[in-house]
């Protein structure tokens, strides 16, 4: 198992991502591209995502623009945590 919190795993994604704004679907892409643990742990991962996601202040919910086709909203990060993570800040876990 990687050494690093869901919280940690969400804002690699996001900052591999290079976008402003990213789906779940491509976090969770990025996640089993990069650590091949999450191909083959039990899918409950995914709800520690989300879970993470919808909970922890780092993370906004960005809506769909109206006509913006594709399911599901967007998520970023708060400009206001993303430097702290972005100086080396990634915990690992414990």
């Amino acid at each position: 198992k990687p050494p690093y919190s869901y919280a940690t795993l969400i804002c690699m994604a996001m900052e591999a991502s290079g976008k402003p704004k990213i789906t779940l679907s491509a976090i969770y892409k990025w996640i089993t591209d990069n650590f091949c643990y999450f191909r083959h742990a039990d899918p409950t991962w995914q709800n520690s995502i989300r879970h993470n996601l919808s909970l922890n202040k780092c993370f906004i919910k960005v809506p769909r623009e109206k006509g913006e086709p594709g399911k599901g909203g967007f998520w970023k990060l708060d400009p206001q945590y993303a430097d702290r993570l972005k100086n080396g800040t990634f915990k690992k876990r414990r």
